[in-house]
């Protein structure tokens, strides 16, 4: 493998000119610059980046923590938004930062985390990303200061930097959208009542009815997945319940997109049209789903890949001087986009 002496002889210069050449940190002449440079080519010479880091105290690497590798097995099953899109946002910012990033799965382990932590350290990232599968509070172990981290999907105790969905304002937007196209009894079928998302988007919701002077009525709210195992049975009970009211809905507000494919299902095996007698939106704007389904489906973005890039760009602040816990935890706003599977009404 050449070194930097073999480029610098191969070139006619001292080895620190060939350092200045690939480094860019003294004035060297265009003509230097191109005997450097060819040499370089001919050599296939490789600089250290290692060497390099050490002189800048910046290694150009950050590491991310995530479960979502091990989550894509044979056994995988699509309950929401795939957390990858979270990674996919990030590594377009490391790509344009001109920085590399290193990805470590936990394999769904929680005690893998800390030893995944050190590792990283060990090989003097920058900064790292904690990426959770869902809106969610964790508990991590202490970083030593000299290596920030931030959080994705999710929020600790500890004030910890973070970036969330903001759920409350994205499920706003959507049912006072709904309402503005002309309908009063909206239905929300939730996903699980522990998890944040469901607290915030039930508020969300409530929030837009109130504004528009709709009383809130609680048996329009109905838990589709009372569990993580997204079972058909409470989702059939809940639609039950809702085409049973004396006055049932005119749509139905899904807690993602793929319990949304379910309800399209379960409505046309009644023989109930979508969107002619009963609308449906789901939440997350997944669109493998949202629009491949006839009709393509209303729906609330879930911003995974604009969260992924806010998290990259406030770890690289984090790492330049540190981030104010004003802008922590920063909450990224989804678009609502209007498709087919809800109707105008144009009475109530």
């Amino acid at each position: 493998m050449a070194t930097i002496y073999d480029v610098a002889g191969r070139a006619g210069v001292s080895p620190k000119t060939v350092s200045r050449v690939i480094n860019g940190d003294a004035p060297v002449s265009e003509r230097t610059r191109a005997k450097v440079e060819a040499a370089i080519g001919e050599l296939g010479y490789i600089p250290s980046s290692a060497a390099r880091g050490m002189r800048s105290h910046r290694s150009g690497l950050v590491g991310l923590i995530t479960g979502a590798i091990s989550r894509t097995g044979e056994d995988f099953r699509v309950h929401g938004l795939p957390d990858m899109f979270l990674i996919k946002g990030v590594q377009q910012k490391i790509r344009e930062a001109g920085k590399t990033l290193m990805i470590a799965d936990t394999g769904n382990r929680g005690e893998s985390i800390e030893p995944l932590i050190r590792t990283f350290i060990e090989h003097r990232v920058e900064g790292i990303l904690y990426v959770a599968e869902y809106h969610q509070q964790v508990v991590l172990p202490d970083m030593p200061k000299s290596c920030p981290i931030v959080l994705v999907n999710c929020f600790d105790d500890k004030g910890t930097p973070s970036v969330l969905p903001d759920d409350m304002q994205g499920q706003y937007d959507l049912v006072r959208q709904i309402i503005r196209n002309g309908h009063r009894r909206i239905a929300y079928v939730t996903l699980q009542p522990n998890i944040e998302a469901t607290r915030l988007r039930i508020a969300g919701y409530r929030r837009a009815l109130e504004e528009a002077g709709i009383a809130f009525d609680g048996d329009l709210v109905q838990t589709g997945y009372p569990d993580h195992s997204n079972d058909s049975a409470a989702l059939l009970a809940a639609i039950g319940n809702l085409l049973a009211l004396r006055c049932p809905p005119t749509v139905i507000c899904c807690g993602n997109d793929e319990m949304a494919v379910r309800v399209y299902g379960i409505l046309r095996t009644r023989g109930i049209r979508v969107p002619e007698q009963v609308s449906v939106a789901g939440y997350d704007n997944h669109s493998a789903i949202a629009e491949t389904l006839f009709p393509p489906l209303t729906s609330t973005e879930l911003p995974y890949m604009k969260m992924g890039g806010q998290a990259a760009e406030m770890l690289f602040q984090a790492v330049d001087g540190g981030v104010s816990a004003a802008v922590s935890p920063l909450k990224v706003i989804g678009e609502t986009v209007w498709r087919q599977s809800v109707l105008a009404r144009t009475s109530s």
